[in-house]
Parts: C-alpha cells; structure tokens; sequence
C-alpha cells in the first residue's frame, strides 16, 4: 500500500507538473487553471464538443428551435418575420427556397376588351357590323393606351418583388398611384398596417397616420415626407392631427385611418401574415447543428496524439526522476510545436484509446443527408428541384408548388385589373379585363403548345407567343410591322400544308408527287425511320436514362 501510494503522489505530481506549461496548454483567466474544454492541436486549438454554430454566435434567439417553435404556436407574426428575414440573409437554403417559390410563375399578362354590341353604338359602317368603323378605331385607341400603361408598369418585374416579399415576410401592403405614363405602388409597412374585413372579395387596409410622427419626428422633414405620398395619407394624418381618428374597440390604439378601397391592397398566402416557410425554420437549426457537429467530428479524426509511456521498475518506481520526464515531455512537443493535428501525452499508465466509429460499412447512411432532406420536407419542395439526382416525382412535385401559389396568382391577377381602373369608367359599352396566364419556369413550353394547338381551331393566335415571355403590345406591333409594311407574308411564304390548302393546290401537289416518283415508294425507301419518336431527356425515366449511361 506505501507503494502504491507513492507510486500514486508520484503520477499526480509529474502529470501536474507537465500540465503545468503554460505554453502549451490554454489557462482560464478566470480561475487560473487549465482549461480542459480546449484540446491543444499542434497550433491549433480543437474545441470541445459543444455545439456553437454561427446563428447562435450572430443572434442566439433566432438560432434557438424552441424559441422560434414558441413564435410560430403563438403566431408571433411581427417576431416570425424578423426571423425569416434573419435566415433569408444567412441561409443559403431559405433563401433559394423563398426565390424559388416567389419566381415560379412567370407572370405572363395579356388584356381582353369586353365589348357589348347591339344598341350600345350606332351603326356607321356597314363592314364593321354593329359597332361602326368609328366606336372601332376608339376601342382600338383605347386598348393599345391600356397596353401601353401597363407596359410601363414592368408588371414581371415589380410582381416578382411583390411576390418574394411575401413569401419572406408573409404579407404585402401597397397603394396604386396612377400618373399619365403608367401605374406605380407605393409600398406600405406591414408594422403599421391591418385588415380586419374585405369589400368584393378583396382586403380593406387600414394604415396608423402615427407612422409618420415615429419614423420622422422633425417636422419639416415631415411635410415633405408626407407631400410624396397620395393625397389620401394626407387627409388621413389631417384627421390624425385633429385627434379624429380614435380607437374603434377596447384595447385598440389611436390613428387607424381607412384608405381608399380602389387603391389600396393586401396580398398574402391562405389569409394568413406570418411567413409560408416559418416551419422549415426548425429544420434548419437541426441542419446547422449536425453540421456543426459534422465539422468537430472531421476536426477530431484529424486528432493524433503520441504517447510517451515513462518506463518503471519491479517496484513500480519511475526510472527517470521528475525533471528527466519533463524535459522528455517537453522535447517532444517543441519538436512537434508546428505539427497540426498531433499532440503529445507523458504517462506512466497503461493508455487504450476506444474508437466509438461505426465500422459497419454494408449499412452506412449519411446523418447530414437526412437532416438535409428533413428542411425540404418541412417546405414540402422536392429537394430534386435543386440537386437533381432522378426525375421521378419531379413532375408531381412541381405541380404541388403550382397549386400552393396558385392563389398569389389570382390575387396578382386581381391587382392588375385595379391599374385599369381608369380605362373601364363606361363599363356598359367596353370593360378592360387583364389576365394572367398559368405559365410557370417549367410548364410554359408545354403551354406554349397547347395553345398553338388551340390556334388551328380558330381560338387566339397571340397566347402561344405570350406563354414564352413576349408582351401582347409587342406581338401586335411586330404582325403590323412585318404584314403590312414589310410585306413579308408575299416574301416568305410557309409550305402548305393539308388543313391550309384548297383543292385546286392539294391535287397539284399530288400530281407533283407522282412525276418525281415518291408515291412509288415506301416510307422507309424515302428516308423516314419506323418507331415512336425519341423523347427529350428531362420526359425520359430514371431507368431509361440509367439504361442508356451503361451502354455508352
């Protein structure tokens, strides 16, 4: 036991004593003693196994799941958006899920004009039926003027940035300010604007005339502020100021204005303010701590340490004296001082180091693959929309992001039609209707030909052009342009066709056919290849492609 003891006073000393360097093992300030949360690394430093990502480091709210799962349950919707704004800067993920989402449909608009005939004009003209040659040209003028007014309102663009931000903050408010070259919006803060009732169908918005006092309380600021919105802010912080506008129910606030119906908006997803991908929120603090953890588990494998096992005799006595041990020791981290990943350990005890790593590599599975799946399962997006590995359920996937932003669609489609406010004051003769068509990033060549499909039956030549991206101005200006100045329809002439020729042209084309001898021969004689045509790439099926890559 007196051995044992000593053998015991013995390790501790010379184990405190080689920890004792300062210079190579880190101190707390606070207490003065080593701190073991700190593994030395070469000149390295590998931390401990607490998990820290940056989001905690940034904002530990926002990167706290239980915090942001307490904002969603309580519907926090002022909280939720300052969080979803947090992770659209930070991650890469919500931010091109977001984008995703917000540019899906490509917003391709065109105009119909309604045109009620019969008793509503006078017949001028008996070529022009029952309108007259005159209420024609008017319509005309007309609807090339709201072509054009819309045109200039860039409606692809501006609905794109309506869209994203609605997506990011849950909701959009705006107000429609008309001038002589075209529509603008002004955008509202979501922070000072409510809606507890629709008119028609469509959101009454209510603004607090107090925003203008909080956010520029110099008062000759003030007033220029307050000269760049509509006349209707104006009226409303008049009455704000006289002390007009007060609480409509208990525990409501003062200086709740109602703005004008025909201009101003709301636009959000299923009624509801708070961000559409708040869920997918927590998912991605999983991901980022089992990246976190992914990164110290790389770290620590890089870990190596070399231990120096100090001889002892029969009595169990080290050999060496306490400052031969030290100087061993400390010769061997000098020597290793710029080594990375390797540290240095002088003891008298037998050593084993457990390796906790799973060595069963028939059923290896990648954790990180399935916390990353768990955030687009949360967004119910296809992960295949960003990293493409097959296309089966691609499709029906796609289609289920249709349907969830079908309803931003309708209500786009609904904005539109109040920037032709101004064009439909005589709603009885002609009334002005915009539309949106369903094209999306995916489906708008598909589209595209279904509606050139739709022409051959007689229905509108314009939507084929206007599903791949052109304007409805555009296409009608250039048909004028080529057809009646340039005069191309006698220049280029299509080959006809069975469904555009008459008799007279169908049979020359057969006596044709006869003298040069093609109706001799056979379909494969003249060139054609028997079987069904080869499908694109993206309509083939994972099998079918798997197929074609082994053979080549």
């Amino acid at each position: 036991m007196h051995n044992l003891r000593k053998t015991e006073v013995v390790h501790r000393d010379l184990g405190m004593r080689l920890l004792s360097d300062r210079d190579e093992y880190p101190i707390n300030p606070e207490t003065g003693l080593i701190d073991f949360s700190k593994i030395k690394v070469g000149v390295k430093t590998l931390e401990d196994a607490v998990i820290s990502t940056p989001q905690k480091k940034v904002n530990a709210n926002y990167a706290n799941k239980e915090y942001v799962l307490r904002a969603i349950d309580k519907n926090d919707v002022v909280e939720l958006r300052k969080i979803s704004d947090f992770y659209y800067k930070t991650s890469g993920i919500y931010a091109r899920l977001c984008r995703y989402l917000a540019r899906l449909f490509r917003y391709d608009w065109y105009v119909v004009p309604y045109i009620y005939g019969g008793d509503t004009y006078p017949v001028d003209n008996e070529d022009k039926g029952d309108l007259g040659a005159k209420n024609v040209n008017k319509i005309l003028d007309a609807f090339f003027k709201a072509l054009n007014y819309l045109d200039n309102f860039q409606a692809k663009r501006t609905l794109n940035d309506i869209a994203l931000k609605v997506v990011r903050f849950g909701c959009y408010y705006g107000y429609v300010v008309h001038s002589a070259t075209g529509p603008s919006i002004q955008e509202l803060p979501p922070a000072y604007c409510r809606s507890r009732y629709k008119q028609h169908g469509r959101p009454v918005v209510e603004f607090n005339m107090r925003y203008f006092d909080d956010l520029y309380p110099d008062e000759e600021y003030r007033k220029k502020i307050l000269k760049m919105f509509p006349e209707d802010f104006l009226k409303g912080y008049r009455l704000y100021k006289k002390g007009k506008l007060t609480p409509d129910f208990q525990g409501d606030t003062s200086g709740w204005y109602l703005l004008d119906p025909d201009y101003a908006f709301k636009i959000n997803m299923n009624d509801e303010d708070s961000p559409i991908l708040a869920t997918v929120i927590p998912a991605l603090i999983d991901l980022d701590e089992a990246q976190e953890l992914d990164r110290k588990k790389m770290a620590q494998k890089l870990l190596k340490i070399i231990i120096q096992k100090l001889p002892l005799d029969k009595n169990g006595d080290p050999i060496f004296d306490m400052e031969e041990g030290q100087m061993l020791h400390n010769n061997a981290v000098k020597m290793l001082s710029r080594a990375i990943g390797i540290d240095v350990l002088t003891t008298f005890c037998e050593v084993d180091v457990a390796d906790m790593a799973d060595r069963n590599t028939t059923t290896t599975v990648d954790d990180l693959e399935k916390v990353e799946r768990a955030v687009f399962n949360e967004a119910g997006v296809s992960q295949m929309q960003f990293n493409t590995d097959g296309n089966l359920a691609l499709e029906k996937s796609m289609a289920n992001d249709e349907a969830m932003m079908t309803d931003l669609l309708n209500q786009f489609e609904d904005l539109m039609n109040m920037l032709l406010i101004n064009f439909n004051k005589t709603p009885k003769k002609v009334f002005y209707k915009a539309q949106i068509l369903p094209t999306t990033i995916s489906n708008y060549k598909e589209l595209s030909k279904l509606y050139k499909e739709q022409t051959q039956m007689g229905y509108s030549k314009m939507l084929p052009q206007i599903a791949l991206g052109l304007a409805q101005s555009t296409i009608l200006a250039n048909a004028f342009f080529e057809n009646d100045l340039l005069n191309l329809v006698t220049v280029f002439v299509p080959p006809l066709t069975s469904n555009t020729m008459n008799a007279d042209a169908l049979a020359q084309q057969q006596t044709g056919r006869r003298r040069t001898g093609l109706t001799m021969k056979s379909d494969e004689e003249n060139g054609a290849t028997g079987g069904r045509p080869e499908l694109p790439d993206e309509e083939k099926s994972t099998k079918t492609l798997q197929n074609l890559e082994s053979k080549n």
